[in-house]
């Protein structure tokens, strides 16, 4: 009962600092935590189905309904998951001759990705004098009409997070020189800390011509921290712009059904590149910001976009300018282009070149000498997800990336790359899947002068993404390391999953320079061991439930370089979303 209560008075004073501080709206920079909090948004979307809940008798009206709906979603298997977006074509879906009104509902898929169910009535176009707060209707929709599409976004989220023995239990050495620790860190034995935050604005799109729409957002984020936290033991609260975009959207669909669409963005926006292998965490948490797990933040400072799309082919060109912390603000930009096809049935392929064209960012030689910059990096990266028998059904998929790093400035030749089979069992009961994955990140070879250290860039995303490992992702990022990774998906409900992992790490060399101060040299190439297992919860569109338990044991090299005295790493985590 003492526990409890001491949880319930750091959740009444975490929440009183987040609303006391919302008025003091700061322009924010850059941090990073490890939770995917954000269950939709950029999640891939492996199979979109539109069902007309009231079928006529009329099976072309069913039909015409159904085609009208499809072109105007303009979902597509492979594509990430925009809730604005989805918002935004729901309105224009509703405005089709014999649509009475539009919904829609969102499962897991068998392979991670996101199944999206569109339900549409036929009917009489929805609310020709117009829907919203403005008409005398509901929240979160303002104003609705004539194409005008107008909403309030509300997303609350309250976190619990514990560690036994974090950073293996030796904090001094694992954080030595970390600018991010202020005052106490977690350590040996166990700590806990809560952590939260409100993220609300106002989101809209509105016709310029029959086939051109203009759209923006404005956002703010209100986080706040109390407790024994990885890096620091201080009760913190933050309030900063997250989105301020404008952009045009546009497209038309040709006699034959094919689609051509065109997206133009600019300001402050979330930006992933692909499957977050080379750029997912385009804003920082933490520090002053709090809410270092929630990972509240994903907005980078400046991003520009121009996306083309013709039918399941997208070609875009992006520069961004990350949002990252103070303390460790690198000055780093990127540019690049990114192009995905499907060349076969239920196969997807991607290429990509970024670049950095600025950026203070060190590389260090072995020896620890400056060997280079991010400044001048370039990136090739070459991808494709291969699942034979297409979504829902039983079988194999496949997986794999390779990219290639270098810089026009000095000696850089650096790799990684993965490859992943898996099979799916979706009518056996709890509809499992099984996957494993290897993925490397090479280390700078200390007997060569070129440089060879993976550089991770933005990589991150979800614990089933590039954040690898719930514990082990804090200690070695993805580079210098060979990661092996068994995975499992259960779904005892559509709108339930469980995701149990087993993790072994090496490294790929022995230098470290550039990596954990504490783990610089290493005697062997054995990092450490996981296992972990995952919840999600859809309660139902609007509320979300996540947890985590992981366990983390170091390997030789780890314990070797830690003096032989390291302890077993444990987390627990578990976070409620709440979000219109």
């Amino acid at each position: 009962m003492k526990r409890l209560a001491q949880l319930a008075q750091r959740y009444l004073i975490l929440i009183l600092s987040i609303f006391l501080t919302a008025p003091q709206i700061v322009q924010t920079a850059h941090a990073q935590g490890v939770s995917g909090v954000d269950p939709y948004n950029n999640q891939r979307i492996e199979a979109v189905r539109v069902r007309i809940a009231n079928p006529s008798p009329d099976a072309a009206l069913n039909a015409r309904v159904e085609d009208g709906a499809r072109t105007t979603l303009a979902l597509f298997p492979g594509a990430r998951f925009s809730q604005q977006q989805l918002d935004f074509q729901l309105a224009q879906t509703r405005r089709l001759r014999d649509v009475g009104e539009v919904d829609y509902d969102i499962s897991f898929g068998r392979t991670g990705g996101l199944d999206i169910t569109v339900e549409v009535m036929i009917g009489e176009t929805a609310a020709p004098e117009g829907r919203g707060l403005a008409f005398g209707g509901k929240f979160p929709t303002i104003y609705e009409k004539n194409g005008t599409y107008l909403r309030f976004k509300l997303d609350i989220l309250n976190l619990y997070y514990g560690n036994n023995n974090a950073w293996y239990g030796q904090p001094g050495l694992m954080l030595a020189g970390n600018p991010l620790v202020q005052g106490t860190p977690s350590g040996s034995g166990y700590d806990d800390w809560v952590e939260g935050y409100v993220h609300y604005g106002i989101y809209g799109i509105t016709p310029v011509s029959e086939s051109l729409y203009f759209y923006g957002g404005l956002s703010a984020i209100t986080s706040g921290s109390t407790g024994q936290e990885l890096f620091t033991n201080r009760s913190r609260s933050y309030t900063g712009i997250e989105d301020a975009y404008i952009g045009l959207i546009g497209g038309r669909t040709d006699a034959e059904g094919n689609r051509l669409s065109y997206n133009l963005l600019f300001g402050r926006q979330r930006f992933t590149l692909a499957n977050g292998f080379l750029i997912a965490n385009t804003a920082a948490n933490g520090a002053n910001r709090a809410a270092l797990q929630a990972n509240a933040r994903w907005s980078a400072d400046l991003l520009a976009l121009a996306q083309f799309r013709y039918n399941t082919t997208k070609l875009e060109f992006f520069y961004l300018d990350p949002d990252e912390l103070p303390v460790v603000d690198s000055k780093t930009t990127y540019a690049g282009v990114n192009l995905e096809f499907q060349p076969a049935a239920n196969l997807n392929v991607g290429l990509s070149y970024v670049t950095a064209p600025e950026s203070n960012f060190n590389y260090f030689s072995p020896v620890g000498a400056i060997a280079g910059t991010r400044d001048g990096l370039q990136v090739y990266d070459a991808r494709f997800t291969y699942t034979p028998k297409g979504a829902g059904a039983p079988g194999f998929f496949f997986g794999g990336e390779y990219a290639i790093q270098r810089n026009r400035n000095f000696d850089m030749d650096a790799r990684a790359g993965w490859a992943e089979i898996g099979y799916s069992f979706p009518q056996a009961r709890w509809s499992p899947t099984i996957s494993y994955r290897y993925a490397h990140f090479t280390g700078d070879d200390p007997n060569t002068a070129t440089y060879e250290r993976w550089d991770p860039m933005l990589s991150g995303g979800t614990g089933e993404q590039w954040v690898q490992g719930a514990n082990h992702f804090k200690v070695v990022q993805d580079s210098n390391v060979i990661a092996h990774r068994i995975q499992a998906r259960f779904r005892p409900h559509p709108k339930f999953e469980l995701v149990p992992q087993l993790w072994a790490f090496y490294a790929d060399e022995t230098n470290n320079i550039g990596g954990n101060p504490a783990l610089s040299t290493l005697s062997g190439t054995e990092y450490g061991f996981e296992a972990n297992v995952t919840g999600k919860w859809f309660v139902n569109r609007n509320v979300y439930v996540h947890g985590h338990v992981a366990y983390t044991w170091p390997g030789s090299a780890t314990k070797a370089a830690l003096g032989g005295n390291a302890d077993g790493w444990l987390s627990t985590m578990l976070f409620v979303r709440y979000a219109f």
